[in-house]
Parts: C-alpha cells; structure tokens; sequence
C-alpha cells in the first residue's frame, strides 16, 4: 500500500497542466507540470510574452500571494485548467536596469558529495531536464566542431565585474580574456551561459569584443531559460545549469568525457558537478584588474588537460595542483 501511494504522488507531482494566461488583451496556453515551480511557471511564460520572471505578477483565484514565492511546487497550489490566470508585467526594454536589479548572489554554499550525487540522480531532476530537452533549443552562432572539447562560460562575476561602475565596459572586464579565449579556442569549442537574459548576454558579449573577435569563434550564447530548478535538503530549491541540455542535443560532439564548466557559483553545476569548476569571482575591478590572473593560470590547466580522454575523472578543486604526468601515473597505476 505504501508503494501504490508514494506511486501515486510522484503520478500527481508529474501530471501536466494546460493553464490560460491572459496578458496585454491576448490569452496563451502554458504547459507546466506539478513538480514544476512557479519559478519555472514564470520562465515558460516569458517565452511566449518576452516579460521576464522578475518583471512578472500572476493573479490567480483564491489563492492569495502564493504565486509570489517562486520556490513553491504547482503541485502544493489548487491550479485548475478552467481558471484563467492574469500577468501583469511589461517588457524588459532597458537591458542595463535589468542587469543592475539582478539578484547578487555572493552566499554560494557547497553542497556535500553525497547531496550532490542524489540531486543529480533525482528522477524528479532527470524528468525536469527531458523536459528542458524537448522544449528548449540551442541557436549555434558557430558550427560544432569535430575532436574538440568543449568549455562552458559563466560571464558574471566569470568573465566580468557586473557590479562595480565605469564609463567604458572594458574597464570591468576580466584580464586575460581575449588571451584565455584565443588559446582555449584551439582545444575547446567555447559556450556562454549566463543566468541572466539573452539580451544581457549579447549586449555585454558584444561590448566587451567577444562576438567579432577575429582569433575565436563562439558556438553558442544560452541564457536563464536553459536552466532548471532543483531541491536541495538543506539549502532549498535554487536553479542550476544542466549540462545534460549540451550533450543531449549535441551528442555527436559533447559529452560527460569532454566538457568543463566554469561558473563562480557552484550550484550552478550541481547536476553535472564533476565537469564543474569554480572559478574565483572576479570583484571589484578597479582595484583588483591589476593584479587578477585566474584567466592566465586556468589556461594552463585547460591546455593541460586537453589531450585526456575523460575530463570526468579529473577532480577540478585541485586544478592548480594539477600535474599531468603524476596524473598518469595514477591512472595507470
């Protein structure tokens, strides 16, 4: 009886809704499922309206301010087909005050091998992500190419210092960029995945001369839509960056075996966390641009690594430790 009952649950948390969501005069059909969040709710809505989560109010009947917390299950609210839901929202227009109203996250907590390992192993997780494989589609701005391995790019906080203040962008920029671009782009197809939005990511890619630069090409830009909300025992629900979505709808190129992550938060590979590696924010660009060479150093070690044939087995917290010859001595050991 217990199984048919837990059986029972999952059957329900799972079970799609086709909602009705009126907005600006027109009315749009969302597909979510129960164990979705009303986070996630938001993100399949500013697909089809273009307002962002943040920009979004939903109103609902007889279910107060619940809508508003972003971490709650659809399953836990009483959602019906034939109520309409009303969104009050505009469209985001000036990309620099999105930015700045983003949310700062510099309490990143991590998570311990074995919470990790049953996040990513969650069937709840493993259906979010089929979800976002069927739903979500990847614009290559550059062909995949054969035999290289591919790296994965954070920008905030990565690649540039979204919070401090300058007249010109290039000022915030990390160093070495340009640099660490060009010599990973002879080994590693290149990615950037930002959570924030996509027009956040090609103004600032664009402004920082990464979209034109003639010595490497970028094969794609993804945004927040990509990502995927996960549950954690003791630290909540948090989004994430799955890179099953990559290897799923390009597994003639990537995979597990040939992909690394850069990303200042660590919960952002917390589905793949032995491709992860956490890179040191970079803050404060004013006074740290002189003396900041993360870039520099962490070319070496992707060229270092370049030549292996699983990038999965490599523990990447030790990455400045790293030898590659006692690495093979290990391996065969």
């Amino acid at each position: 009886m217990a199984g048919e009952s837990s059986s029972a649950a999952i059957a329900v948390a799972v079970e799609e809704l086709t909602l009705t969501v009126k907005w600006s005069g027109k009315e749009y059909t969302v597909r979510v499922c129960g164990d979705d969040t009303v986070g996630e709710l938001k993100r399949r809505i500013c697909e089809i309206t273009n307002v962002l989560p943040k920009r979004q109010k939903l109103l609902y009947p007889k279910i107060g301010s619940k809508l508003a917390d972003e971490s709650l299950l659809l399953s836990q609210i009483p959602l019906k087909s034939s109520f309409k839901m009303t969104m009050i929202g505009s469209v985001e227009d000036d990309i620099i005050v999105d930015q700045v109203e983003s949310p700062d996250i510099v309490d990143d907590f991590e998570l311990q091998q074995e919470e990790a390992v049953d996040i990513k192993d969650k069937d709840v997780n493993k259906q979010k992500l089929r979800r976002r494989v069927e739903q979500h589609k990847i614009v290559l701005h550059n062909p995949c190419r054969e035999g290289k391995k591919l790296l994965v790019l954070d920008i905030d906080y990565t690649l540039f210092d979204h919070r401090s203040i300058a007249e010109n962008p290039l000022e915030l920029m990390r160093p070495y960029l340009h640099e660490f671009l060009t010599a990973a782009y002879a080994e590693y197809d290149i990615i950037i995945w930002s959570a924030t939005s996509m027009k956040w990511v090609e103004l600032k890619m664009g402004q920082l001369g990464v979209l034109d630069n003639p010595n490497y090409k970028i094969t794609a830009m993804m945004d927040h839509m990509a990502m995927i909300t996960v549950q954690s025992d003791h630290y909540g629900v948090f989004d994430c960056k799955p890179l099953g979505l990559i290897w799923a709808l390009f597994p003639e190129f990537y995979s597990p075996k040939n992909t690394i992550m850069f990303d200042d938060l660590r919960r952002n590979f917390v589905m793949n966390p032995q491709n992860g590696l956490a890179i040191r924010p970079f803050r404060k660009a004013h006074t740290n641009r002189s003396s900041d060479q993360e870039l520099m150093k962490l070319t070496q070690y992707l060229l270092a690594i370049a030549d292996l044939d699983d990038l999965s087995v490599l523990d990447h917290k030790n990455w400045e430790s790293f030898n590659e010859d006692s690495f093979k001595r290990r391996r065969h050991a």
